[in-house]
Protein backbone atom coordinates (compact mmCIF):
# COMPACT_ATOMS: atom_id res chain seq x y z
CA UNK A 1 0.00 0.00 0.00
CA UNK A 2 2.20 2.88 -1.20
CA UNK A 3 1.55 6.06 0.72
CA UNK A 4 1.71 9.17 -1.47
CA UNK A 5 1.44 11.87 1.21
CA UNK A 6 -0.08 12.89 4.55
CA UNK A 7 -1.64 16.21 5.40
CA UNK A 8 -3.57 17.35 8.51
CA UNK A 9 -4.49 13.81 9.56
CA UNK A 10 -5.42 12.68 6.03
CA UNK A 11 -3.46 9.80 4.46
CA UNK A 12 -3.43 9.48 0.66
CA UNK A 13 -2.39 6.15 -0.84
CA UNK A 14 -2.75 3.50 -3.56
CA UNK A 15 -3.58 -0.20 -3.34
CA UNK A 16 -1.05 -2.25 -5.32
CA UNK A 17 -3.71 -4.53 -6.85
CA UNK A 18 -5.62 -1.64 -8.48
CA UNK A 19 -3.16 -0.54 -11.16
CA UNK A 20 -5.43 -1.88 -13.90
CA UNK A 21 -8.12 0.66 -12.93
CA UNK A 22 -8.14 4.27 -14.16
CA UNK A 23 -5.92 6.62 -12.14
CA UNK A 24 -7.31 7.21 -8.65
CA UNK A 25 -6.28 7.89 -5.06
CA UNK A 26 -7.55 6.55 -1.74
CA UNK A 27 -7.75 8.65 1.42
CA UNK A 28 -8.22 7.77 5.10
CA UNK A 29 -9.20 10.22 7.80
CA UNK A 30 -10.64 9.83 11.31
CA UNK A 31 -11.82 6.26 10.75
CA UNK A 32 -13.43 7.00 7.38
CA UNK A 33 -12.16 6.43 3.87
CA UNK A 34 -12.80 7.48 0.29
CA UNK A 35 -11.67 6.85 -3.27
CA UNK A 36 -11.36 9.61 -5.88
CA UNK A 37 -10.97 9.19 -9.64
CA UNK A 38 -8.35 11.61 -10.96
CA UNK A 39 -9.69 12.32 -14.48
CA UNK A 40 -12.01 14.04 -14.02
CA UNK A 41 -11.57 14.49 -10.29
CA UNK A 42 -14.70 12.88 -8.85
CA UNK A 43 -15.62 10.98 -5.73
CA UNK A 44 -15.91 7.27 -6.51
CA UNK A 45 -16.85 6.00 -3.05
CA UNK A 46 -16.82 7.14 0.56
CA UNK A 47 -17.69 5.67 3.90
CA UNK A 48 -17.53 7.30 7.33
CA UNK A 49 -16.29 10.70 6.14
CA UNK A 50 -18.28 13.91 6.57
CA UNK A 51 -19.01 16.21 3.66
CA UNK A 52 -16.53 18.81 4.91
CA UNK A 53 -13.84 16.12 5.27
CA UNK A 54 -14.46 14.98 1.70
CA UNK A 55 -14.27 18.60 0.50
CA UNK A 56 -10.97 19.06 2.34
CA UNK A 57 -9.62 15.81 0.86
CA UNK A 58 -10.64 16.90 -2.65
CA UNK A 59 -8.90 20.25 -2.16
CA UNK A 60 -5.70 18.49 -1.05
CA UNK A 61 -5.90 16.16 -4.06
CA UNK A 62 -6.16 19.18 -6.37
CA UNK A 63 -3.20 20.83 -4.63
CA UNK A 64 -1.08 17.65 -4.90
CA UNK A 65 -2.34 16.33 -8.25
CA UNK A 66 1.12 16.49 -9.83
CA UNK A 67 2.60 14.40 -7.02
CA UNK A 68 -0.28 11.92 -7.19
CA UNK A 69 0.05 11.52 -10.96
CA UNK A 70 3.83 11.10 -10.91
CA UNK A 71 3.57 8.63 -8.01
CA UNK A 72 0.93 6.63 -9.92
CA UNK A 73 3.26 6.34 -12.93
CA UNK A 74 6.18 5.41 -10.67
CA UNK A 75 4.22 2.72 -8.80
CA UNK A 76 2.26 1.23 -11.69
CA UNK A 77 4.72 1.90 -14.50
CA UNK A 78 2.40 3.72 -16.89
Amino acid sequence: MPEVFRNRGYVFFFYMNEGQEPMHIHVRHAGGFAKFWMTPLTLAHAEGMKVRELAAAEKMIREHSGLIRSSWHEVFGF
